[in-house]
């Protein structure tokens, strides 16, 4: 038994050292090529400059869909918590079961739908005389959220359920409290390390997206990876370090949401 053990732990790390390479190779060579001088039809690039990195900084091109990117990143996230707060709450209080497992498969859909039938839909919807607003930077706002809110209120829905949430309030209840007071002396505190680490998720997958975006965004609404893919039909080192540079956005917020996962995980 020992030596079948060690056999299949022997197997498993190895399908996981195989399994990190796959996943990671592509990005080491983004960031080694990122640094290099040229790279034609080889395997590394020649070379070392800083130079992709300035030119990426001074495009201007560039500069407005990183600032786009992240305006549609905050508005997105502001209207998660706006809207994704109180529908979770909602579906944490309904009574009954019926109207919680209505309420939850209503925000997956947007995940089960692919991106592109979205896409479709809206502009269908949004070209006509009668919504002539494809291309406009408050519908691609709008679709950012349709496609994150999901993450959010299912999140907050799960975690408000792990806490007891229920419990505490109606100990509130008992002691006088109103709802008014109840929302902000308990539902908030209690939910505050899950909201920041549902916004976190949210804007990683906001500023990482692509395929919605690049169907109904219009060219002064252009976000950074709709600029990013037209880079490489360009120099290839300016192309891995605008890459680079979207990564290390999209890594360092999954980063920070899975640690304050852990945290609201502790506290619970």
């Amino acid at each position: 038994m020992t030596a079948q053990g060690n056999g299949d732990g022997a197997a498993m790390a190895f399908v996981t050292i195989l399994y990190l390479l796959f996943l990671f190779a592509p990005m080491a060579l983004l960031f080694v090529g990122s640094f290099g001088e040229s790279w034609t039809n080889t395997l590394l690039p020649s070379g070392f400059t800083w130079r992709w990195y300035v030119e990426v900084a001074s495009d201007s091109s560039f500069r407005r869909a990183f600032v786009t990117s992240l305006e549609v990143v905050g508005l997105t996230c502001l209207l998660n918590v706006l809207i994704g707060l109180p529908l979770a709450y909602a579906i944490q209080a309904a009574a009954r079961r019926g109207v919680r497992l209505a309420a939850r498969l209503m925000t997956l859909l947007p995940i089960a739908v692919p991106d592109l039938v979205l896409a479709f839909g809206f502009i269908l919807v949004f070209s006509s005389d009668a919504l002539p607003w494809l291309g406009s930077f408050w519908l691609l706002v709008a679709g950012h959220l349709v496609l994150t809110l999901p993450y959010t209120v299912n999140t907050l829905a799960a975690d408000m359920q792990q806490l007891r949430l229920a419990e505490f309030e109606q100990a509130a209840a008992t002691l006088g409290a109103s709802f008014p007071a109840r929302f902000r002396d308990v539902v908030l505190p209690l939910v505050s390390t899950s909201l920041l680490s549902a916004m976190l998720t949210v804007a990683a997958l906001s500023i990482g997206e692509f395929q919605l975006s690049n169907l109904i965004a219009g060219f002064f609404s252009r976000t950074y990876p709709i600029v990013l893919l037209q880079a490489f039909y360009g120099a290839t080192g300016f192309a891995c370090a605008a890459t680079v540079v979207l990564l290390v956005l999209a890594v360092a917020a999954s980063l920070l949401s899975s640690a304050t996962t852990r945290l609201a995980g502790r506290a619970a």
